[in-house]
């Protein structure tokens, strides 16, 4: 049920065992992707969900293992760490109250993987994304090549579905991408969306263009005004999952994600959604892509944007 019997065995461990990253270990288990440790500080909840997970498997087939655990220990010499472990902006916290709670938990997570899993690719979707991704980077040490963050996965998968909505068309015709931070700043990029190799533009009117690609930017607060408590998982947990298929396939598809800019798009000295080609080191390379000058600004305003609050963290390690 493995697969080719010639294939090494994988691992990804997921630290944090909510709904995302639940949800992504399932994901992985059902595609057969790698084995799967599913960590988490709550007692129980790990070794619970990992155990129901392993109850499926004689119904789906799968022969990869998901286990779950307190500690880092099965983490051991993982070929890729998810870190989706946060805590999520309560009545009352200030939103630098949230990012330094969020930061002492990448750090701590990154700390336990340097020792655990040195060679290990890290994919961060810890929020605030972006400057998760950032922090987790600085306090590795690793390559930049080996930390990247998920979200431009998980905004254009949102684009295309509002892009059918609005169409008609099956989702499978749509090809759409979003780069630039995870968050109200995020560029749908309408010029290299298409409806059938269509431009979007030309698919639909200016008014409806506009609409899908508001969808687009509100897409998760949408989702949280409907749940009244809790926020999106099926969707993220799916976009992790193709993102970790793509690195240890060692593939080279290329999917916009959060990751080091050194002088791409004019932009340097952070991390920020753009088009990476994926492989088993992680990021191959950053992709330029021929943006217009209206898409190249708001871009640079969406990582000035990220730009500004790394300016106001300790990034000390």
């Amino acid at each position: 049920m493995r697969g080719d019997p010639q294939m090494p065995l994988r691992k990804v461990t997921v630290v944090g065992a909510g709904q995302v990253g639940a949800t992504a270990a399932f994901i992985m288990a059902l595609k057969q992707t790698a084995d799967v440790v599913l960590i988490d500080v709550a007692e129980g909840i790990p070794q619970g969900k990992a155990l129901d997970m392993m109850h499926a498997r004689s119904i789906e087939g799968f022969g990869v293992t998901v286990t779950g655990s307190n500690d880092y220990g099965p983490a051991e010499g993982s070929d890729v760490v998810v870190i989706t472990a946060g805590l999520p902006r309560k009545p009352g916290m200030t939103r630098e109250d949230l990012l330094a709670a969020n930061g002492a938990i990448v750090r701590s997570v990154i700390a336990e993987v340097r020792e655990r899993a040195p060679e290990a690719v890290v994919v961060c979707v810890t929020n605030p994304l972006d400057i998760m991704t950032h922090l987790a980077w600085r306090a590795s040490g690793f390559p930049a090549s080996r930390v990247l963050g998920m979200g431009g996965v998980l905004d254009s998968a949102r684009f295309a579905y509002f892009i059918a909505q609005a169409t008609g068309a099956p989702v499978t015709d749509i090809d759409a991408v979003v780069l630039g931070a995870h968050g109200d700043t995020m560029v749908p990029l309408t010029r290299h969306s298409t409806v059938r190799g269509i431009p979007l533009a030309e698919a639909l009117p200016a008014a409806a263009v506009a609409e899908v690609v508001s969808r687009t930017i509100n897409g998760g607060a949408e989702v949280v005004s409907l749940l009244k408590s809790g926020s999106a998982f099926y969707a993220p947990g799916a976009s992790v999952a193709a993102m970790v298929a793509e690195i240890l396939g060692d593939t080279g598809a290329v999917m916009p994600a959060c990751a080091l800019v050194d002088g791409e798009y004019g932009l340097s000295g952070l991390h920020i959604g753009v088009p990476v080609e994926l492989g088993c080191e992680g990021v191959r390379a950053v992709r330029q892509w021929d943006l217009d000058d209206a898409e190249l600004a708001a871009l640079r305003a969406s990582a000035g944007g990220v730009a500004d609050v790394l300016a106001t963290l300790d990034l000390g390690v």
